[in-house]
């Protein structure tokens, strides 16, 4: 029998899928929907083969207690009743001896379906615990973005298969946005389209290029200014456009006079000859797409990068054309109402915000982080697992090990945050409970439907929520809802119609006017101008950026990056990998035995200069951190930088800590971020 249903995991696709069942319930196929004109019949080979996920031998199906010192891996079997009572005293214990404040609950993107992600702030805000500013993925991408079109919105992205020119900046999509490929792939089998990738080493997706610019990490702002230098020089900068749609075209074209191929050669490791064939390659292709990741914003620079890049669209006026224009989320197009899901009738806005990224600072009693609040004493977690992926790692191990901290961890696995848990609750997955989903990267909203029971003992987010809530004292009309209702009374508010509905379409295509989504009609600002020249100041909220930091005014290269230097001459990217998505996938057995091993590429000259061969053991470290991980010798990089596909589970280093020992969690301009692929490091043979 065949299900639709949706993939739940933190990528851009959102695929629908076709999931077909059989032996009363098992799930034996999972492949993307063929009607969703998005996904196309396509997914990724991770989700392909969800079923070593959904029957794992090593899946959480019983609530745990720790036992013993924490840390120790040692867990004993407890019933739901007693490990919810146990954790609602912690909580309450808490918030009697410090204030509600003292309780975080911490979240992500482990499912990205409304009712089981979000939820958990309807906890938050019913009991005024303290609340959490979503940094970690797309601050800086989102921002740099909307300072621009002033909306999360772009161009069709199925437009992409009815181009002629497609310019994936910044996202190696081949290995973590398949659909991105398969528009693609479209357009040069209709069109003869031409293809450019433009990242940081020599990827799946830059495999597929007809122009491969390899560029050093944290300089594309560069790249995009002498791109827009020759377009101006050589007469293709649409003047009629720019003077129509953009809010300050004379001064960006003398703020690039400077801007030389030369000079963004200079700075990026591009050839200049390269710089000068993708700009010709732009500008005499009226149907230009620029599909821009998320890869390339996540350094210290990297709104700014996003900005600069997407500011070529409107030199040349890409965005009249079909198959023309940018793109990098839809965010903006749902206009959805989540206060029964969230809680935000109940939101009391002077509790304070604590930074997700930051939260080793959290943890370790950072004042800046904590302000004039009481420390965090108790934390309860779904859907992420911050002692792997959160950067500034040792700093996250040493808040996880304080002895007064209580954590919880609702999970599948037993990660590695669930191992420091003192209290372990069991997870379902997606194909086990109702929820509601958007698309990123594209503009379907989509019903994730219960397609199967889930094992004895797991509960879904919503109930574990709703049980805490029960016991904590928290009051708000969502926790007495089923999450079939909530889904339905979310899409009655948002104006999508209703669940009985979108259970029969599956899915809805919310995708605005052609006119609307290429800003024909003027851009999202209030004169309906292009910004060339943002308010930055203007982004909100204020007070999680560095202070006293000037800004560029102009798309520009901005030297705020962790440069290389005499003690640590390289450059570390601690890219996505092909068969992980975060920590998610790293315990299927598939994944694990084509991923082999972690290992850091690097080019062969750096290779021969420190005398190690491929496969050689060497030491990564900056003052942060260090670890052990073996040489992978590849000349798709330039010299200076190293290429880590990652997330590995903390277990697959000698030293017990992954990759994100080495990177920072430091405040990014202009209101915070993670600069994850932002790391100078030194490297020592072993």
């Amino acid at each position: 029998m065949i299900h639709y249903s949706v993939c739940p995991h933190d990528c851009p696709s959102t695929c629908a899928l076709e999931v077909e069942t059989a032996n009363g319930g098992t799930i034996t196929r999972v492949r993307g929907a063929r009607e969703n004109t998005y996904t196309s019949g396509v997914i990724c080979s991770k989700v392909a083969r969800y079923h070593e996920r959904l029957y794992h031998p090593e899946r959480l199906t019983q609530p745990l207690r720790r036992r013993g010192d924490k840390g120790n891996g040692t867990f004993e079997p407890i019933g739901w009743d007693d490990a919810l009572d146990e954790v609602a005293e912690a909580l309450l214990r808490a918030e009697q001896v410090h204030g509600a404040e003292a309780v975080w609950p911490y979240f992500y993107a482990g499912t990205m379906g409304f009712v089981m992600r979000d939820g958990i702030n309807r906890l938050r805000h019913a009991k005024g615990y303290s609340g959490q500013y979503l940094t970690i993925c797309t601050t800086l991408s989102f921002n740099g973005f909307m300072a621009g079109t002033g909306r999360l919105a772009g161009s069709d992205p199925r437009e992409m298969a009815r181009s002629d020119l497609v310019v994936i900046w910044g996202s190696n999509a081949a290995s973590t946005q398949i659909n991105v490929i398969t528009h693609v792939l479209k357009a040069r089998r209709d069109r003869g389209a031409k293809i450019v990738v433009i990242d940081t080493y020599r990827n799946g997706t830059a495999k597929q290029a007809d122009l491969f610019v390899c560029v050093r990490p944290g300089t594309d702002g560069a790249l995009a200014c002498g791109v827009m230098h020759i377009l101006f020089r050589d007469g293709h900068a649409d003047r009629d456009y720019l003077a129509e749609y953009t809010d300050c075209p004379d001064a960006l074209e003398a703020h690039l006079q400077s801007k030389t191929p030369a000079w963004a050669s200079a700075i990026t490791g591009v050839p200049v000859e390269t710089i000068e064939e993708l700009a010709r390659m732009i500008g005499t292709t009226a149907r230009t797409f620029l599909r821009l990741g998320y890869g390339f914003t996540r350094q210290r620079n990297g709104a700014f990068n996003m900005h600069a890049a997407l500011s070529v669209a409107a030199v040349t006026g890409a965005w009249r054309h079909e198959g023309g224009g940018a793109f990098h989320n839809n965010g903006d197009i749902y206009h959805w109402d989540r206060t029964m899901i969230e809680g935000l009738d109940v939101r009391d806005r002077n509790v304070r915000i604590l930074d997700q990224s930051r939260i080793g600072a959290v943890l370790t009693g950072d004042a800046s982080d904590l302000g004039d609040g009481p420390p965090i004493t108790a934390l309860f977690i779904q859907n992420t697992n911050p002692m792997s992926v959160a950067p500034d790692l040792n700093r996250v191990h040493a808040g996880f090990a304080r002895k007064d901290l209580f954590v919880c961890v609702h999970e599948q696995f037993m990660t590695e945050t669930a191992e420091v848990a003192d209290i372990v609750l069991p997870a379902t997955m997606f194909l086990e409970h109702d929820d509601l989903y958007q698309g990123g990267g594209h503009q379907h909203a989509l019903l994730g439907p219960k397609i199967v029971e889930p094992p004895e003992g797991c509960r879904n987010n919503h109930e574990v929520v709703c049980a805490l809530a029960r016991r904590v004292g928290a009051e708000h009309p969502g926790f007495a809802m089923s999450e079939r209702e909530l889904i339905d009374r979310t899409l009655r508010d948002s104006g999508w119609g209703d669940l009985e509905t979108l259970a029969r379409e599956r899915w809805i295509d919310c995708q605005p006017p052609f006119r609307e989504a290429h800003y024909l009609d003027g851009f999202a600002h209030a004169d309906g101008k292009y910004r060339f020249s943002p308010d930055w100041s203007a982004l909100k909220p204020h007070g999680f950026g560095p202070v006293d930091t000037v800004l560029p005014s102009l798309p520009d290269y901005w030297p705020s990056i962790e440069e290389a230097n005499a003690e640590m001459p390289y450059r570390l990217v601690t890219a996505p990998s092909r068969h992980y998505l975060n920590s998610t996938f790293n315990e299927t057995p598939t994944s694990i035995r084509r991923e082999q091993c972690p290992s850091a590429m690097m080019h062969p000259e750096d290779a021969h200069e420190l005398g190690v061969t491929d496969g050689a053991m060497i030491r990564l470290g900056n003052p942060r951190g260090e670890l052990k991980i073996s040489t992978q010798v590849f000349d798709g990089v330039q010299r200076g930088v190293v290429i880590v596909e990652s997330i590995w589970p903390n277990s697959a280093f000698e030293d017990g800590k992954g990759i994100n020992v080495l990177t920072g969690a430091d405040r990014v301009a202009p209101v915070g971020g993670a600069a994850f692929h932002d790391n100078r490091i030194w490297i020592r043979p072993v």
